[in-house]
């Protein structure tokens, strides 16, 4: 069970001292957005930042890939230092392929779900993933509100990762905050991404903290 904070949110100014701050305070992997202006409205950053942040930590390195023909970008995001990028199946015309190139790169290979994309749509693909992220937002911006129907599509693929005794992890990535990680903790999640819950904090190191006290308590308690 992790906590993920999301760069997006950073102050990007400060963000070699952001990162270490997070990371001693138990930050255990980074979640980076990559947006393309296309599939979705915002533009964010490419393959350069993510190899200036790689030099700055040795987290884990989560690119979230909301970007068109991200079957292009593979393999450029791989040699910047992403341990782990996952697409969306709406920008593919071959999901499988692109999933196996991740793979042959030596990278965990993820699905994130968009919250019209229905769970069964990873049915059949689970076996070949390493992980899913339930985004509990529509893509494209940071700050967004939580959609509650988002525990119930989380608690479905969790069934789904169980039944068929999968070891694929569960992420959940939109709106998370103090105020609901138990919930998403105790739906099923195994990867929490937060980003501006952290990084509007005063003291983002410790709200982080907090998040993670209270996800322990979840863990524990199953409430």
């Amino acid at each position: 069970m992790r906590l993920a904070p999301s760069i997006l949110s950073a102050d990007f100014s400060r963000l070699r001292d952001q990162i270490a701050g997070l990371e001693q305070a138990g930050a255990r992997q980074l979640h980076l957005d990559v947006m393309d202006g296309h599939f979705v409205e915002n533009l964010t950053f490419g393959p350069l930042v993510v190899e200036a942040i790689r030099r700055t930590t040795r987290l884990p390195l989560d690119v979230h890939l909301q970007i068109e023909n991200a079957d292009r970008w593979i393999d450029a995001f791989c040699d910047a230092g992403a341990d782990m990028i996952a697409v969306h199946p709406e920008t593919l015309h071959h999901l499988d392929r692109t999933i196996h190139a991740i793979r042959d790169n030596g990278k965990k290979a993820g699905v994130a779900l968009a919250p019209s994309t229905p769970i069964r749509a990873m049915e059949e693909l689970l076996p070949n993933v390493d992980y899913v992220i339930v985004m509990s937002v529509y893509p494209g911006f940071a700050g967004q509100d939580f959609i509650p129907g988002s525990l119930a599509r989380l608690e479905q693929l969790r069934m789904m990762v169980s039944r068929d005794a999968l070891p694929v992890e569960i992420e959940i990535d939109g709106g998370i905050n103090i105020g609901n990680v138990r919930e998403a903790v105790t739906a099923g999640a195994d990867v929490v991404i937060a980003g501006s819950a952290i990084f509007n904090a005063d003291d983002p190191a410790e709200h982080l903290r907090a998040m993670l006290e209270e996800m322990l308590q979840a863990e524990t308690t199953g409430a």
